[in-house]
């Protein structure tokens, strides 16, 4: 039962599935629901602090080196290309209701750095990252509940 929360934790926090991964291992390994939510939300949460925290770190130690930079700035643009002109145009809301879509490329990660890209303030580009983190999870614990009996139904 350990392993199981540790994993969804795990899952969670990763960039590769976020609580999109976490919250339906965690049910289809049998794990109430109502825990999997929890932990998938609270290892999605600590994205944005620990992500701004690296950012930051980075940034401030490796800016002086040219390859560094032109990466940065690479990465800045396309960043900005990919949601830079929904978030920009609808600010805190445009932000919350992308990083909630259920979708690859989408979520706490992708949130984050457009946040931090697009200059929004922390504690605006926290309450909206972690609002549709909310909601994401919400969606993916209902939808892996439903799921699972269905599959259990088979």
């Amino acid at each position: 039962m350990l392993e199981v929360l540790i994993y969804t934790f795990l899952l969670s926090i990763s960039p590769l599935g976020e609580a999109r991964a976490g919250i339906p291992y965690a049910v289809l390994n049998d794990f109430p629901v109502g825990w999997a939510f929890l932990v998938g939300l609270i290892g999605n949460l600590l994205v944005f602090p620990l992500l701004m925290w690296l950012i930051d770190t980075f940034s401030n130690k490796l800016w002086p080196s040219r390859r560094y930079r032109r990466g940065v700035i690479h990465f800045s643009k396309r960043a900005k290309r990919t949601v830079g002109a929904e978030v920009q145009k609808y600010g805190f809301w445009g932000l919350m209701v992308f990083v909630m879509i259920p979708l690859p490329g989408t979520g706490a990660y992708m949130g984050t750095i457009a946040a931090y890209v697009l200059k929004i303030e922390r504690k605006k580009a926290f309450l909206a990252t972690s609002l549709g983190v909310l909601v994401s999870c919400i969606v993916m614990a209902i939808g892996s509940y439903y799921g699972n009996l269905g599959w259990k139904s088979l």
